[in-house]
């Protein structure tokens, strides 16, 4: 009997400690936004936007197969587009298409980094419904490639400065305009800015890139707005995995021919997925939208010291982004051998591409592989590859603002820190700052997020004018 009441108390404190905790989880204070009203020129953003789509800066790793005349026409759209900024701003070119802005500020603070990318991956218009350069408008739409990524973030940005240059703006720190045109190439623009930032010892108190948007039901229990800031994001590696063979004629096949080993191996890694870590990024994401979520959810993200594997089961269960949040991914993409059905090859190889979580290494991964994998046939080639990004801080001043002017633009919205699968140009700053920042000022429904890459890219007018209205109330606070 008392053994029985001893458990029947256990139970009942351990019970009473999740619902307390539960009970205890809710959202932390927000601070009143400066919501001041924004007017902007919507004709004049609309006008410019359709310029800059109608420009084909198309980057292809290929360089011979890239068309620079057109990014020198981008940049001479620019100069007459936004007169006072190229009177007022120091502009500096840097590699072959490297733009870089600097506007004087009144103090000796720390600089912001205000940044995006105007190269666009390629687009086959045959499978577009309105072609991919013109810059069409149809039903308050805007059609193009680079509408959402990202030309929309270099108009708004542009747009928000020249209006308030116009209104005799002075900020108080130095401010930069950092625009790469080989971001999607992974080319060396980027970098090289970081280069002449870290040679003139200058430390930005802040930089912004594309990221997160603002998106709605990406979370148990959360059915509202979210705006999620990228605040880390994972490491990337493209793998190549090979076998050499003698080859010969397929009527007389080994008991095991090489792309039946590669695909052993690549039967054995979706089998053997790398094992779910809790992140900084992530535990942080958890932390923030789970407090807005259902009791019934708010039991779970309040104790993840017990629930964390009904978590992990949720999130494997649901795949997509959820599961990617908790693990390094790992996508079969490529294989390669024979040319003929009646030949054997003498060399077939397999393509992937990982996505890194932050407890993980480009090392640390490739060691995983080979210890599953367990063949010593198979040799290993990293092609290309980054490890992840260093996470944020986001006890700052730079994202109390940032979280204030999301505010003032989307009211209702969740801010929230959050971990960028996708890889972006921003990672190149962590090397000289620890506060920088992934967002994209717009709210994208999960239809626009996929248009990203793929075919009909389009933003509508309301989301390009409020992205201006966003760096209007950014840029007016510093």
């Amino acid at each position: 009997m008392i053994p029985f009441l001893f458990f029947a108390v256990l139970l009942i404190l351990f019970l009473s400690l999740i619902l307390i905790r539960a009970f205890l989880f809710r959202p932390a204070p927000v601070a009143k936004p400066n919501a001041l009203p924004v007017t902007c020129n919507r004709e004049k953003i609309i006008s410019d936007m359709q310029a800059m789509i109608r420009c084909k800066t198309v980057s292809y790793s290929d360089e011979t197969l890239t068309d620079f005349t057109e990014f020198e026409k981008f940049r001479t759209l620019l100069e007459d587009k936004f007169p006072l900024l190229h009177q007022r701003a120091t502009k500096m070119q840097i590699g072959k298409t490297g733009l870089l802005y600097h506007i004087s500020g009144t103090t000796p603070l720390s600089p912001i980094v205000c940044m995006a990318h105007y190269d666009v991956v390629p687009a086959r218009e045959s499978d577009w419904n309105k072609p991919a350069f013109s810059g069409i408008i149809e039903e308050d739409t805007l059609w193009g490639r680079g509408t959402l990524d990202t030309k929309s973030t270099v108009c708004a940005i542009l747009e928000a400065a020249e209006q308030l240059l116009s209104e005799n703006f002075c900020p108080k720190r130095d401010l930069y305009l950092a625009f790469s045109g080989d971001e999607e190439i992974n080319g060396p623009s980027c970098p090289a800015m970081v280069d002449w930032f870290e040679k003139q010892g200058i430390t930005p108190a802040m930089v912004l890139d594309e990221g997160g948007a603002v998106v709605e039901n990406i979370f148990p229990g959360v059915t509202g707005e979210c705006a999620l800031v990228g605040v880390a994001e994972k490491g990337t590696m493209n793998l190549k995995l090979t076998i050499t063979d003698n080859g010969g004629h397929a009527s007389t096949p080994p008991a095991h021919t090489p792309i039946g080993q590669l695909a052993h191996a690549m039967v054995t890694i979706e089998r053997k997925p790398f094992k779910a870590k809790l992140t900084k990024p992530v535990a942080a994401m958890f932390d923030t939208l789970g407090r807005h979520t259902s009791f019934d959810y708010k039991i779970l993200f309040a104790n993840l010291w017990c629930f964390y594997p009904v978590i992990l089961s949720f999130c494997k269960r649901k795949g997509g982004e959820l599961n990617a949040l908790m693990r390094t991914t790992c996508a079969l993409t490529r294989m390669e051998g024979s040319d003929s059905y009646n030949v054997l090859p003498p060399v077939a190889s397999v393509g992937m591409n990982l996505r890194l979580s932050q407890k993980d290494t480009m090392d640390s991964a490739l060691a995983y592989l080979k210890r599953i994998i367990k063949n010593d046939a198979i040799t290993y080639k990293i092609e290309s590859g980054t490890d992840p990004s260093i996470c944020s801080d986001t006890d700052s001043e730079a994202f109390s603002l940032l979280q204030n002017v999301i505010h003032a633009t989307w009211p209702k919205a969740i801010v929230s820190p959050y971990l960028m699968m996708a890889c972006s140009d921003s990672r190149h700053y962590c090397r000289i700052t620890d506060k920088v920042y992934r967002f994209s000022p717009m709210k994208l429904s999960k239809e626009e997020r996929g248009m990203i890459h793929g075919h009909n890219e389009r933003i509508p007018l309301d989301t390009l004018v409020t992205a201006v209205e966003f760096y209007i109330r950014l840029l007016g606070q510093l």
